[in-house]
């Protein structure tokens, strides 16, 4: 009888050792998204001189990103959506690698297109109240449209390492 109650206190220390490696992954990836979503009202706070000279590094990639436009399109060029895409991607990516741990992966998907998009559009709310910056509903579409890639790739590189069996199904 002993040696059944070791084996089985082996199994539940196994068990709990599992799960505590599964809930840091979760808990990582939830950060990733908390973090995500501050920069985004953060920089969604600057009004509009303030974050084309004072965002530091992202004022001078904006800067060079908008000058190398210019010289190809041979007038200046609103470099914003990018910002607004890479933002949204990174989010939508984030957004879906979390919400696997808590849902199946084509849910987790749909969920996390369905909260960024929310999320944009919070987000151009926001930018109603903030001097020199307005509400601007293609910028909501570029968010959605960036979220979904996001997440859609996401989901693509889990469902290759889980067939390759690189990754366990949370």
């Amino acid at each position: 009888m002993e040696q059944v109650r070791t084996l089985s206190d082996r199994i539940a220390a196994a068990t709990r050792r599992f799960f505590r490696a599964k809930n840091r992954a979760a808990a990582l990836a939830w950060t990733a998204v908390a973090a995500i979503a501050a920069f985004i009202f953060f920089m969604s706070a600057k009004d509009g001189a303030t974050i084309d000279a004072e965002s530091g590094v992202l004022s001078v990639v904006k800067g060079m990103l908008a000058d190398a436009l210019a010289a190809v399109a041979g007038h200046p060029v609103d470099v914003s959506p990018i910002g607004h895409f890479a933002e949204f991607f990174l989010f939508g990516a984030a957004l879906a690698n979390a919400l696997r741990f808590h849902m199946p992966l084509r849910r987790a998907m749909g969920s996390a297109c369905v909260f960024a998009s929310l999320y944009g559009i919070s987000d151009e709310i926001h930018q109603i109240f903030v001097p020199s910056r307005t509400c601007d509903p293609l910028d909501w579409a570029v968010d959605t449209v960036a979220a979904v890639i996001g997440a859609a790739l996401v989901a693509s590189a889990v469902r290759r390492l889980r067939s390759a069996g690189a990754t366990p199904t949370p």
